[in-house]
């Protein structure tokens, strides 16, 4: 059958389960009968039926349990064709309090022939349902006399004080009026024999406990009760007690085990005069699984419509919802190709306004600072106007206000502030923003300042793009949650969902848009590599490199550098096992250069002295972006070991400056480092690691080959392309929101 038909049948069937439910809701609350104080009518109807009569017969049942499947269709023909005159309910007639099971109950009675009585036990008031109990039937205990019978009703579930109880019973069987006396608790006051039943154990409270049995029981025996009728049990016993019979029933229809102790059967009572028989009535029946299974299911459905009416707009919402679901996949035409009727060089001469939206900022130093930055130049080269969204930091660049609007730092954070959480409440953003009025808002992160850009797109009505910068699953550590919890779920479905809330996307590279569609990204996505300042690389003042030659006692050294931030997710612990293997495996004299700050320098600076790296290793720290170029070409290799980027912008600015690269396998970098051509990429193994840093510093010309393969693969990364690459993406969603707003 084709999917889209069966699609099709679901969606038909979703319409007629909204309508059945509506239909079912309609006829509970304006066509079921209600009802109220039952018991007044049902003790009119007995004391009717026993008047000037000695003789009669009636029943006892006990754990009913809202049995449809027993009670209902097996247990009341039977009493119905032997002609009883009334049955009596000795507790547990619903399976619950719940309203639902009370009404279903209700409905249940209504197929008996005879008056009935229900005596209130645990499971009536359960769930609150001695409330309702109340209601529907009337008190909990109650006493009436019916010819030359009495008939007592106990509240054996402690709803009403048994010291009240007690006192109201002495008072009933002072009297003696009536010979025949049949009193009822759905708790026994004897222990039962219950061995064998599952469940069940010595310090279960299936019966009634000290000190309300003691006096319960020693007011029924000198009152001379004949028969006290109880259930909670699955099984039928009999007991004597001082001239008075104890009878426990419970298989009108509960769980019961069927086998020679616990079975199905209700008790049947005949009064001749003073003449009392009571017998049990076992019964050769059982119910299948299947058929108990259907009739739980049915009074789960019924139950739900009891409730109240949240629970019904809930139900019938879900319905509608599935309903709309199917509606859009089976009506709906997808088209998953792109729309080609989308011209992105449509109006390319006219200079656009562009918001951007960014947590970090020059002069703090990364990777998104820097390729805010290098985006902005390359646009305001192309004619465009820019502004930049930021946080404020203490030592700011002067003189940027016309293009730049820094918001108040709200708290900073990270062992040197560095990062900074701003004040995006401020109405003083939404002013200058819609002041400037951008036709397209780009966004940098996937909260916080990017959320708040993406919320003023839809207020402005401009098109939003986010950029792909970050692997948040490798920054769990920053995040007051559980590791696993961010790392696993949260980060990916944080971004799924900013992202579907663009209305394009740009990564970096191919990785990061096959990552984007494996979590369910569904807008429109743009492969595109952040740009590097390739001719400020490819260059370097000699004197500048001697000068650093000098600073650091690099004379007859093989350096190595790597610019990193130094923190958890840039794995550099990784690199210090790498490189002590290289220093006790290889004759080159090496030293490493690592170029940046972070909260981990600390530690990091201990680790190296620990592992006795301190001869081959300087911590250098922040260095400006005008002489990072000078500390590459200073280098022979560049040396990498993160696996959180999603392009590696480091790597290409290395590239840049003719340096052969050794990194890890990873998102990003994957993409940018072709194995044997321009670099080496390892496993995350420190041994193989090590190894193609000694294999580069021990072939020259393999050196220089891959050197050369470098810096062109950088060369195709300069800013100029960038910048116009993106001004395409940005023209791409200008023309889609006006084509999607014409139709």
């Amino acid at each position: 059958m084709p999917r889209q038909r069966l699609i099709s049948w679901f969606f038909y069937l979703n319409l007629a389960l909204i309508a059945a439910l509506l239909g079912y809701k309609a006829y509970l609350n304006f066509f079921e009968q209600d009802f109220a104080s039952a018991h007044a009518a049902q003790v009119n109807a007995i004391e009717s039926m026993l008047t000037e009569r000695d003789t009669y017969r009636f029943a006892v049942l006990g754990n009913i349990n809202n049995s449809v499947g027993i009670f209902e269709r097996k247990i009341i023909p039977r009493l119905n064709r032997e002609g009883y005159d009334f049955i009596i309910s000795a507790g547990n007639a619903v399976a619950s309090g719940g309203e639902d099971k009370y009404r279903a109950l209700f409905g249940t009675l209504s197929y008996l022939e005879m008056p009935y009585l229900l005596t209130f036990g645990p499971h009536e008031e359960s769930r609150l349902g001695g409330f309702r109990f109340y209601d529907h039937f009337g008190p909990y205990h109650f006493s009436f006399a019916a010819g030359k019978s009495r008939f007592t009703f106990l509240d054996s579930t402690g709803t009403t004080d048994f010291g009240w109880q007690i006192r109201w019973l002495d008072e009933v069987l002072a009297a003696k009026r009536e010979p025949n006396q049949f009193l009822f608790s759905a708790h026994p006051l004897y222990p039962v024999d219950h061995a064998g039943l599952f469940g069940l154990d010595d310090d279960h409270d299936y019966h009634l406990e000290n000190p309300a049995r003691q006096g319960l029981t020693r007011q029924i025996e000198q009152a001379d009760v004949d028969a006290v009728f109880s259930s909670q049990v699955p099984l039928f016993d009999r007991q004597q007690h001082g001239g008075t019979t104890y009878i426990t029933t419970g298989g009108a229809g509960g769980l019961v085990l069927n086998d020679d102790e616990s079975y199905h059967h209700f008790v049947s009572v005949s009064v001749d005069g003073d003449d009392i028989q009571i017998s049990e009535r076992r019964l050769d029946i059982g119910q299948h699984p299947i058929w108990r299974t259907l009739e739980s299911l049915w009074f789960f459905i019924y139950s739900l419509f009891y409730v109240g009416y949240l629970n019904f707009i809930l139900i019938v919402s879900t319905f509608i919802a599935i309903a709309l679901w199917l509606y859009k996949r089976i009506f709906t035409e997808q088209d998953y190709y792109p729309d080609f009727d989308i011209d992105p060089d449509a109006g390319g001469d006219m200079p656009l306004h562009v918001a951007m939206f960014t947590n970090n900022y020059l002069p703090f130093i990364g990777g998104v600072p820097i390729s805010v930055e290098r985006l902005k130049r390359g646009l305001t080269e192309l004619r465009n106007s820019v502004l930049v969204v930021a946080p404020g930091y203490p030592h700011q660049p002067p003189n940027e206000e016309a293009d730049v609007l820094r918001l108040a730092s709200l708290l900073p954070m990270g062992r040197h502030k560095e990062f900074r959480l701003a004040n995006i409440f401020s109405w003083r953003l939404v002013k200058r923003v819609r002041a400037f009025a951008p036709q397209v808002i780009h966004v940098h992160h996937p909260f916080w300042i990017g959320r708040a850009g993406q919320l003023l797109g839809r207020l402005l009505r401009v098109p939003v793009v986010y950029t792909y910068h970050t692997r948040l699953e490798h920054y769990a550590h920053y995040v007051p949650l559980p590791g696993p919890l961010f790392r696993n779920l949260i980060s990916h479905a944080l971004v799924k969902r900013f992202a579907n809330g663009c209305d394009a996307v740009i990564v970096p590279t191919s990785s990061a848009e096959e990552y984007m569609r494996i979590i369910g990204v569904k807008q429109p996505i743009f492969v595109q590599p952040t740009g590097i300042e390739y001719a400020r690389f490819a260059t370097a003042d000699s004197a500048a490199i001697d000068t650093l030659r000098q600073r650091y006692r690099l004379e007859g050294k093989r350096v190595l550098v790597s610019i990193s931030r130094l923190s958890k997710e840039k794995n550099i612990d990784f690199m210090l096992d790498g490189l002590a293997l290289l220093r006790d495996s290889s004759e080159h004299d090496f030293h490493l250069l690592l170029l940046g700050e972070g909260h981990d320098h600390e530690r990091l600076q201990a680790r190296i002295e620990a592992l006795g790296l301190s001869k081959h290793i300087t911590l250098v720290g922040a260095v400006p972006p005008d002489e990072v170029a000078c500390y590459c070409h200073l280098a022979e290799l560049f040396v990498f070991a993160s696996r959180s980027e999603t392009q590696g912008m480091v790597v290409l600015e290395a590239m840049a400056a003719g340096l052969p690269v050794v990194v890890i396998r990873s998102s990003g970098i994957e993409d940018i480092v072709q194995h044997g051509v321009n670099g080496y990429k390892t496993a995350p193994d420190p041994q193989a690691w090590c190894e193609r840093i000694d294999t580069l510093l021990s072939d020259d010309k393999l050196k220089t080959r891959m050197s050369e393969q470098a810096s062109r693969c950088a060369a195709e990364h300069c800013i100029e392309k960038f910048a116009t690459a993106v001004l395409r993406v940005y023209r791409y969603v200008i023309e889609a929101r006006r084509k999607r707003h014409a139709d």
